[in-house]
């Protein structure tokens, strides 16, 4: 038998034990106490975090939210939800007020690393688009020269509407609004002759909050990648172990054909990617610092990731969204889950 020593001086590697249980973080131990997980979500948009008139939330973010509290509490309805403005957000994560943001948040290089948060994955690829009245006649972003038009602060789409019309020697007079009410009100009332936002904020904003959704356009041209996400704050490795991975479950999930319906049925599966993801057969849960039917929770509470999106953003919804990039990889999109093992 090789000694430990002679093993490095063979290998190049020190050996680890493969059942080194996980700890709980300051964040983990923090939602099991009080009981609940904090989420913060937008103030309103319809298909990623949206309240109805009793205050119930719904939508893709929201969803996800529900998730992850069933994968560290075992209950999807132990959730507090915090509206945040886009100008809000970093800082009540900062500070501690949210464990989570889950709020059509982009994935950028100073997020993540000047803020000092971290992004656990991609819940939805997006990218920047422009609306306008049809009225206008305007079938292209190369024709907006001179436009007014409404965009939120505190956010990409501030810069990089600044950015589009620069590179193309377009001038732009900027209507500048932070609350999100207020901004859709502007743009309704004709304060601007553009909106700009992530193309499936206009779509939800067309479809939800225009007296007349036929009476506007959304323009083809995207211009910019917009990769939103989960965030969690830096220093805190366990819980982004938890966030991310809860995602790559949803979206293992439906790479696996594992639904909400079929959920108890698939329990009973040889496949050992199935076994390992709903925790029949032991390890994953431990590493994580959970109960082994962490992932079977969070499916149970949510359903796969296409099911969260067909839900919320899907053709069946007023935002009559395709997959496109949201699709699996397998099917020509960018979702792909890590391997659960």
């Amino acid at each position: 038998m090789k000694t430990k020593a002679a093993l490095v001086a063979a290998t190049g590697f020190v050996a680890i034990a493969a059942t080194a249980p996980a700890f709980a973080g300051e964040t983990l131990d923090a939602i099991r106490e009080r009981g609940t997980l904090i989420c913060g979500v937008s103030t309103g948009l319809s298909g990623f975090s949206m309240p109805d008139s009793e205050g119930n939330w719904s939508g893709i973010d929201v969803d996800f939210c529900h998730a992850v509290a069933a994968a560290i509490l075992g209950d999807s309805d132990a959730v507090e939800f915090v509206a945040l403005t886009a100008q809000q957000r970093f800082t009540a994560l900062q500070s501690g007020e949210i464990d989570l943001l889950s709020r059509n948040t982009t994935w950028t290089l100073t997020r993540d690393t000047a803020l000092g948060l971290n992004f656990a994955g991609v819940t939805f690829y997006d990218g920047q688009g422009f609306m306008v009245p049809k009225e206008l006649g305007v079938t292209s972003a190369m024709e907006l020269n001179g436009a007014a038009v409404c965009v939120q602060p505190g956010t990409t789409t501030e810069l990089n509407v600044a950015d589009f019309f620069r590179a193309n020697g377009m001038e732009f007079e900027p209507v500048v609004i932070e609350s999100l009410e207020e901004v859709n009100a502007a743009y309704f009332a004709g304060r601007c002759d553009v909106y700009t936002t992530d193309a499936s904020g206009l779509a939800s904003i067309r479809a939800t909050v225009a007296p007349n959704p036929d009476d506007h356009t959304i323009l083809p041209e995207l211009i910019s990648k917009e990769p939103l996400g989960p965030v969690v704050r830096h220093g805190d490795d366990e819980f982004l172990d938890v966030v991310k991975w809860t995602l790559y479950a949803l979206i293992e999930a439906e790479e696996k054909g594992i639904t909400q319906a079929n959920l108890e049925e698939m329990r009973a599966s040889e496949d050992p990617t199935i076994s390992r993801l709903l925790g029949t057969t032991a390890g994953n849960g431990e590493a994580l610092g959970l109960s082994e039917d962490w992932a079977y929770n969070a499916i149970a509470a949510v359903g796969n990731y296409g099911e969260m999106f067909e839900r919320n953003v899907g053709a069946d919804t007023p935002l009559a969204l395709e997959r496109g990039l949201n699709d699996l990889w397998t099917r020509g999109g960018l979702m792909y889950a890590m391997p659960a093992r």
